[in-house]
């Protein structure tokens, strides 16, 4: 009877199950972390646009309206983004510098850009052609645009060398001057 067993063990499909598995798992787990690093992507995606649209935002709002109302500084801009930005887990201290060519409205230039590395290489730039009224009528929105660039890798298990993405974050909003 024991001689039975051992061929029933040795002739059944056990063992296939287990190559099949051998094959299956490493792809699913493939799926999966790619799946994770693309949604960490994202997710660094929309901080660093969300920091740059609170940047924006300081940027257009009054400062005070009882004291001259006086131009936001750049540094207190870039600020609010950094401070944006390590709210999410987000390292600030990546970002790069992104210089759009926007277009200025009339009687300005582009000196109305600021980037710095001690406004830790966000160009903010004042007086943006933003878009014309409705149906094109009127004069052109003015506002302000702030931008930069977030280096982002990512690698899998598989792949020699790790693959890097330059997220840009350019944001426009219209100025309540």
């Amino acid at each position: 009877m024991k001689t039975g067993r051992w061929e029933k063990i040795v002739a059944g499909s056990g063992g296939s199950e287990i190559a099949e598995a051998a094959l299956v798992l490493p792809l699913a787990f493939l799926l999966l972390l790619g799946i994770y690093w693309f949604g960490r992507a994202f997710n660094v995606y929309a901080t660093i646009n969300h920091a740059a649209r609170e940047g924006a935002r300081v940027a257009v709002a009054s400062t005070c309206g009882s004291c001259g109302n006086a131009a936001t500084t750049a540094s207190t801009i870039a600020g609010v983004v950094t401070t944006t930005m390590q709210a999410s887990g987000v390292d600030p201290g990546n970002i790069t510098a992104y210089s759009p060519a926007p277009t200025f409205c009339s009687g300005t230039s582009a000196t109305n850009c600021n980037t710095a590395s001690n406004n830790n290489n966000i160009t903010i730039c004042n007086q943006v052609q933003l878009a014309s009224n409705v149906a094109g009528q009127g004069p052109p929105v003015c506002g302000v645009s702030v931008s930069f660039e977030y280096p982002y890798s990512f690698s899998l298990p598989y792949p020699a060398n790790a693959i890097s993405l330059q997220l840009k974050a350019d944001v426009q909003m219209r100025g309540e001057y």
